[in-house]
């Protein structure tokens, strides 16, 4: 898995695995992709950590069984990645 600091290379690799990582709707081995201080915005909703990540999974899997990500990379720095998603 791609660690900071990020190259273009580095960058699209993680979005790649990322998204293959989501789409196998396993939402234990999502949560440990990220950092225990992740944060994330999903609209009006802020997720905060490994434990709220798996539960935010959890619930939006049990309504959208047939759910498919796609993510794109947006940008990077040395330490981010932003993507966009659809």
């Amino acid at each position: 898995m791609a660690v900071p600091p990020f190259t273009l290379a580095s960058a699209h690799s993680k979005v790649q695995a990322a998204a293959k990582a989501w789409n196998s709707q396993l939402p234990s081995k999502i949560a440990l992709a990220y950092t225990p201080d992740s944060v994330w915005r999903n609209r009006d909703q802020f997720v905060r950590g490994r434990d709220e990540i798996f539960s935010f999974l959890e619930k939006k899997w049990e309504k959208e069984k047939n759910y498919t990500l796609r993510k794109e990379l947006f940008a990077f720095n040395d330490n981010k990645i932003a993507v966009q998603f659809w």
